[in-house]
């Protein structure tokens, strides 16, 4: 394969420099290939001579010390790479820094070269990639519809396969509205786990850096560089375990209620949408019907709220001395933050807390909710045209993310088979609590790899390389799920009396083995709830049936006792009798094999 066909997902990359290809050699071609810029994807190129010093530098190491060694990335022109202006789209409002953001720089040291910075929607003030005097951004499939936005430059350098992933900001929507309109991945990670030092503040409480990138393999790999803790900022948080990985088996998905959908006319996204939901079935997904309206109303919040108040509290200074330089549309958004009072806001705040507490119930029948990322899809000259009304509408499943403290995956679910953006790419968005990221991205990946797509909008299909598949069980490095593996094989089975306290306790069934052939098997005496035992022995032992369950490790100490030895050797934490509590009145069933085998016999 030629560099010039060389995809530039991370495996591929990797890959390419095990059998020899140069850094060099790789960032000249991520550079050659984004020189004619017809989309108005970036603001400010990096020049040969800005790109040296990252080159010289990864000539002297080896490709395997770097995590992200020599991938070519691109950083949305609000977040500062140093000695480059950061411009947050208003020439006016430029300045240079000469440090880079806590992020960017967490990249840098893995080795991830800065291709460039790229174009928005100024301030971050909007969702369609049309409101930058550096022109509008241009869909990467189809120039004349928009690209999404804020974070336009961000998804389409990273669709068009100029560079490998990129990073945006979402405070509405920003990193996810462009993945869907360019075929990506979308990452909005839980708010704090990527820095905001460095970064141009839209809504500082509710803001956070956002990953574009070709799979979620890939989104995963950035997640687990740039997540580290910044001690500078006073939003930073500390990963926190994960939890039951809802993605590896079984999962209840929320699916919004007809009247809560909004498809704006679009009904080629509708179809889309239930077959993604047929789709997510396909995986083992059980669809769980939501009420959709607290989550509309906390969204409301967001710019008919006091929360724009922040934004003015960003650059409102900037905008009075200087309104001529702010597009008509995000100056009137701005502006609006002048009136909010203290008492409305502390009112705003009241009600963001009662509808989280109703909203958040939703997590105790369904692991995640999937909505469509956006309703539809617009011509740049009508979003123009009318520019509130249209943008509020890509708006309409984003707005409450942030404000509720979810994390969100954008991920690709098809093409628009109809009207004029018939071709288009389309798509869902996974969400759930806080810190869930990393089994977000996997059943992400799950859902988009069973499918026949391509990469972002080049022609490399995404199951051409298993290997970038998200492998079951891995972990980016700072995260951890927080669970361990629990056996049982008797009335806390699947469907029997006692399997309450597992999934009380939040636990899901991973599998159904057999312990090693080392124990006899018992039923204990007592009752009134049936009860076996596992008495391990030297000779004349039998393999029992048991069932494997993902335990949270807070509630580990009030269920489990002891160790039990599988067929495979392994051990695992579960139930174990000693011999003498089997001396009276048990009952041997060894020969049975399993509880479910011995209930049965009694019928």
């Amino acid at each position: 394969m030629s560099i010039e066909q060389l995809s530039f997902d991370l495996a591929s990359i990797q890959a390419a420099y095990r059998t020899g290809l140069t850094v060099r050699d790789l960032i000249g071609e991520a550079m050659r290939r984004c020189a004619t810029d017809a989309h108005n994807a970036f603001i400010h190129r990096l020049t040969e001579a800005e790109i040296e010093p990252f080159l010289a530098h990864l000539e002297k190491c080896p490709p395997e010390s770097l995590p992200l060694y020599g991938v070519p990335f691109a950083v949305k022109d609000n977040i500062d790479l140093a000695h480059i202006p950061t411009t947050a789209g208003c020439p006016e409002f430029a300045y240079t820094p000469t440090d880079s953001a806590f992020v960017v720089r967490c990249l840098l040291d893995a080795g991830a070269v800065p291709i460039g910075k790229t174009n928005l929607d100024q301030f971050a003030t909007g969702l369609n990639g049309t409101r930058s005097p550096y022109g509008a951004c241009r869909n990467a499939f189809n120039p004349a519809f928009v690209s999404g936005g804020s974070s336009s430059g961000s998804a389409v350098s990273v669709a068009n396969g100029w560079v490998s992933f990129s990073l945006g900001t979402d405070t509405a929507g920003s990193g996810r509205v462009p993945a869907s309109f360019n075929n990506l991945v979308g990452l909005k990670p839980t708010l704090g786990l990527l820095s905001g030092t460095g970064v141009v503040p839209a809504c500082r409480s509710v803001d956070t850096v956002s990953i574009f990138a070709l799979t979620s393999a890939d989104a995963q790999a950035v997640l687990g560089v740039a997540a580290s803790f910044d001690p500078l900022d006073p939003f930073s948080r500390k990963t926190q375990p994960f939890g039951v990985d809802f993605s590896a088996a079984a999962f209840r998905f929320g699916v919004p209620r007809p009247q809560d959908l909004a498809f704006f006319g679009n009904d080629a996204a509708k179809d889309l949408f239930e077959a993604s939901v047929v789709h997510l079935e396909s995986l083992g997904g059980v669809p769980v019907e939501v009420d959709l309206t607290p989550f509309l109303e906390a969204a409301r919040l967001l710019y008919g709220g006091p929360w724009v108040a922040e934004r003015y509290a960003a650059v409102g200074d900037f905008l009075e001395a200087h309104p001529e330089a702010v597009f008509p549309a995000v100056r009137t958004i701005i502006e609006g933050g002048k009136t909010p009072t203290a008492s409305e806001a502390f009112a705003a705040s009241y009600r963001l807390k009662a509808l989280k507490a109703v909203c958040d119930a939703v997590w105790q029948q369904v692991d995640c909710l999937v909505t469509p990322t956006a309703g539809t899809i617009y011509r740049i000259e009508d979003m123009v045209a009318d520019p509130i009304r249209l943008n509020s509408n890509l708006g309409h499943y984003t707005n409450f993310m942030n404000l509720l403290d979810y994390s969100a995956v954008a991920v690709p679910a098809g093409f628009l088979s109809e009207g004029d953006a018939k071709g288009l790419p389309w798509g869902i968005t996974l969400a759930a609590p806080a810190f869930r990221d990393v089994p977000l991205l996997r059943l992400a990946d799950r859902f988009h790899r069973s499918q026949a797509f391509n990469l972002g909008g080049t022609s490399i299909p995404i199951h051409q390389s298993p290997a970038i598949a998200i492998a079951i069980g891995s972990v980016p490095d700072g995260f951890a799920s927080g669970t361990l593996r629990v056996a049982v094989c008797g009335a806390h089975l699947s469907g029997l009396p006692l399997n309450h306290q597992l999934t009380s306790r939040g636990a899901r069934l991973l599998q159904t083995v057999q312990s090693a052939p080392v124990y006899r098997f018992y039923e204990l005496a007592g009752g009134p709830v049936k009860r076996p035992g596992m008495v391990q022995v030297a000779e004349g032992g039998v393999a029992v049936e048991m069932e494997i369950w993902e335990l949270p490790s807070t509630e580990f100490g009030s269920f489990v006792i002891g160790k039990v030895r599988l067929h495979d050797g392994s051990d695992v934490c579960g139930f174990i009798c000693e011999a003498y509590a089997v001396e009276k009145g048990s009952t041997d069933i060894s020969a049975w094999g399993g509880w479910r085998a011995w209930l049965a016999s009694e019928t």
